[in-house]
């Protein structure tokens, strides 16, 4: 698959099932997904071209086998992010699956701040308004106390 992307310059996608059902993959993208996503956008364009000619009942048929790999994949990434499941990645895929997770906890990690700022910040105008009711309080206090 390798040989075949470099020879030809093109994006390859390799998916294996072993007999004892275990799943390896290849790709010469950083993520298998981005050469899906496009391998179903060229091939859902091309059934929609032939779709005019057929019966919507067999583009139902079609789109099955399609979103059950869709979802065994989505899947199989979640256990991925979870930490199960890694030990037919490559060095490569585990690379990449790092660099997504980083990522992740990176936009998290600013969300959170943000958060915590936007609480600060009302904490300290209702801290400003309980001490503007204080001295108004004391001052009417001084005042009743003349």
């Amino acid at each position: 698959a390798l040989e075949i992307s470099v020879l030809c310059d093109a994006d390859v996608a390799l998916i294996v099932f072993s007999t004892k059902g275990k799943l390896f993959e290849y790709s010469t993208e950083p993520s298998m997904e981005s050469i899906l996503e496009r391998y179903e956008r060229y091939s859902y364009a091309e059934r929609k071209l032939n779709a005019n000619d057929s019966d919507p009942k067999e583009n139902w048929t079609l789109e099955y086998p399609k979103l059950m790999s869709r979802i065994e994949l989505i899947q199989r990434n979640i256990r991925h992010y979870m930490g199960q499941d890694l030990d037919p990645l490559s060095l490569r895929e585990l690379q990449s699956l790092e660099q997504q997770i980083d990522t992740a906890l990176k936009r998290i990690r600013s969300r959170k701040n943000q958060l915590m700022h936007e609480s600060i910040s009302e904490l300290h105008k209702k801290e400003r308004a309980l001490q503007e009711q204080n001295n108004l309080m004391t001052k009417k206090l001084k005042e009743n106390e003349k």
